[in-house]
């Protein structure tokens, strides 16, 4: 018998797959699980339609995502820290800093958003990307000062 899987089955295959399975898995296991529908017309049109929503979907995530990295370019924060008497910085300026200075500004980011390879230990500015989708990333200049 033939199924359209409703959802991903481990041993079978994602959600959306056609496949073949015996007569009786399909009607004792997968459809009473609601796990599966059987692959007539009416659902075939179906998972047509849901595939195009979902798609639609998406796609407007993806603008709002590629919108919202564009408002992130144009902003700049300023981290204030204490210095030594040869500038050096007490600590770093991690993540979490970063993160902070943005909520400050109006921006909610996530501290793992932040991609930051190691923790910024000099004065300066520095560009640092933040993930917003995992198709888009935006960038922030971060002005690393002394207090």
């Amino acid at each position: 018998m033939k199924v359209i899987l409703c959802q991903t089955v481990k041993s079978l295959g994602e959600r959306g797959d056609v496949i073949l399975v015996s007569d009786g898995y399909a009607r004792n296991y997968l459809i009473p699980r609601r796990l599966a529908w059987e692959a007539n017309e009416k659902n075939i049109r179906r998972l047509k339609e849901e595939k195009r929503k979902e798609g639609e979907k998406d796609e407007k995530i993806l603008r709002s995502a590629v919108t919202f990295a564009s408002k992130l370019d144009k902003i700049s924060c300023t981290i204030t820290v204490k210095t030594g008497e040869s500038e050096k910085i007490f600590g770093a300026v991690t993540s979490s800093d970063i993160r902070e200075a943005l909520i400050s500004k109006g921006i909610n980011v996530g501290k793992k958003d932040i991609l930051l390879d190691e923790p910024i230990k000099k004065l300066g500015v520095y560009t640092v990307e933040v993930r917003i989708h995992p198709k888009v990333t935006g960038r922030v200049k971060v002005w690393v000062v002394k207090e």
